[in-house]
């Protein structure tokens, strides 16, 4: 990472508040928390966006299309820190999360949870050839008009997010607590950081 980031023992106001939530979590300033902090009004922005997405899809299926966007682009990133919040939030267990970072059938997921995975991953690899029978799948597994511009929201956010971070280089530290070790190499394969999974192995 080429940029410099702000000094977390300089950071004042929604910089140091952003940096004091990562040391009270997990002891140390997330290289993500930092890249982002060079620019804190677009990253409230983004939060900003992120608050007005959830309440109409609740917080399991925001986390499944984040983590169906992340894993289709390789965002090693976001798979450990959403993989850790969806467990958190208990929207999925340790066996579904490996299930949809690797795309492994899972019949424990309803049929509104496969529609918000495949919509996600459609989003992330080819939108261009995307049409109204994509968003029509995810009517006809009962979603509304509001439901579905904010499940695509969801998803591209994560495509703005994940690609900011592989641009810039941002260094990846999945030393995260609350993540099983054998879990944490699988998102991190599924980040395409296999070379490094396989050594941790």
């Amino acid at each position: 990472m080429i940029i410099t980031t702000p000094d977390p023992a300089a950071a004042a106001g929604y910089v140091a508040d952003l940096y004091r939530e990562d040391l009270e979590t997990d002891g140390f300033v997330f290289s993500h928390t930092r890249a982002m902090a060079v620019n804190p009004e677009a990253l409230r922005a983004f939060e900003t966006l992120i608050h007005a997405i959830v309440p109409s899809i609740g917080i399991r299926t925001y986390e499944l299309a984040t983590l169906a966007a992340a894993a289709a682009i390789g965002s090693p990133h976001c798979l450990l820190a959403h993989g850790r919040k969806a467990l958190r939030a208990e929207a999925v267990d340790e066996t579904q999360l490996a299930n949809i970072v690797t795309g492994a059938d899972d019949e424990t997921l309803s049929a509104a949870d496969h529609a918000v995975l495949d919509f996600a991953r459609r989003l992330s690899t080819d939108p261009g050839d995307m049409t109204d029978a994509d968003a029509q799948a995810l009517r006809d597994a009962g979603f509304d008009d509001r439901q579905i511009v904010d499940i695509t929201l969801a998803a591209a956010a994560r495509n703005y997010f994940s690609r900011a971070l592989q641009a810039l280089a941002v260094p990846v530290e999945d030393g995260l607590a609350g993540l099983d070790p054998h879990l944490r190499r699988v998102l991190r394969a599924a980040g395409g950081l296999e070379a490094d999974a396989a050594a941790e192995a």
